[in-house]
């Protein structure tokens, strides 16, 4: 318990840092935009390169690990997507409302991810979300496109943007370079791993502290049914969707560790750009993320007990 809840602590004090920081006004709206960017386009392919290409992937267990992540996230789409006539007919949740649903259930927040892997397992821990996050990122993004483009009336990207899309998200680029370098073995000069060692060392505060400026406390009403769903889809059942695989698949040890933080985490910022540029509902989506943070430092340490 010890060991989850110091591994935990610090991460959730640095969001309430950025929280405070948004709430002070010391850095407002534009500047937040981009501190944001630069942790996304700079700093968090940094670290990814230079932990993936200096680890021994033959020693990790990625195909084990793959799959049981995959396995994982399309159990979970499935149900969500099994449970929409019921919760339009019952709780009257419409198509754009039961986007912001799907995409609070089936997403999950990378940069919180990799703190708690950090401080959990170290520079392994690391690399072994570079392997989640090539496993689910370009799944998760072309499901979530493919699911808002059919349930509500925002115009859907053709499968040439959703490729050039992928090939741009730096953590797929960033984590394609860290192998192609591990796998060639391309000598780099000292002096550029020493200046991915210090990009690196910036990301996971900066990233953190963004996590905490973006959350909205006042947008919270009192929890309907679709923000009950999922915050119980996420937090609850997908934990025990990655349990299970990767019982099934025979995952043990730092690996089993590395899927259920993937598993645990709440649900991506990035979910609320995509509603807000597809017709999805932007303001559900925001309360999602919302719940979803405060609720997981109450979900992950149980669900992190089971893999220490």
């Amino acid at each position: 318990m010890s060991v989850v809840v110091n591994a935990l602590l610090p991460v959730l004090l640095v969001i309430a840092t950025g929280h405070l920081v948004a709430r002070m006004g010391i850095i407002t709206g534009e500047q937040w935009r981009g501190i944001e960017r630069i942790a996304y386009f700079v700093l968090f392919p940094a670290i990814i390169i230079a932990t993936v290409a200096q680890t021994d992937f033959m020693a990790l267990p990625a195909f084990e690990m793959s799959a049981t992540l995959v396995a994982s996230v399309v159990a979970m789409a499935a149900i969500a997507l099994a449970l929409q006539p019921l919760l339009r007919r019952v709780f009257a949740i419409d198509g754009p409302r039961f986007t912001s649903v799907f995409q609070g259930a089936t997403r999950w927040n990378t940069f919180v991810a990799l703190a708690i892997a950090d401080e959990l397992l170290g520079a392994d821990g690391v690399a072994l979300l570079a392997v989640a996050i090539v496993a689910m990122v370009p799944l998760l993004n072309v499901i979530c496109v493919l699911v808002l483009s059919h349930f509500t009336s925002g115009p859907a990207p053709g499968i040439r943007k959703i490729l050039l899309d992928l090939i741009r998200n730096p953590f797929i680029w960033s984590t394609a370079t860290g192998l192609f370098l591990n796998v060639t073995g391309l000598p780099l000069p000292r002096f550029a791993w020493s200046t991915l060692e210090i990009l690196g060392s910036a990301a996971l505060p900066i990233g953190i502290v963004c996590v905490g400026a973006g959350l909205d406390l006042n947008a919270l009403r009192r929890p309907g049914p679709a923000l009950t769903s999922a915050l119980l889809l996420k937090l609850a059942l997908m934990p025990v969707l990655g349990f299970g695989f990767a019982t099934l698949m025979g995952v043990e040890g730092p690996a089993f560790t590395a899927v259920m933080i993937a598993m645990s985490v709440p649900s991506a910022g990035g979910s609320y750009l995509l509603a807000r540029q597809m017709g999805g509902d932007a303001k559900l989506m925001a309360e999602i993320l919302t719940l979803q943070t405060l609720a997981a430092a109450v979900t992950m340490p149980i669900a992190l007990l089971v893999a220490v």
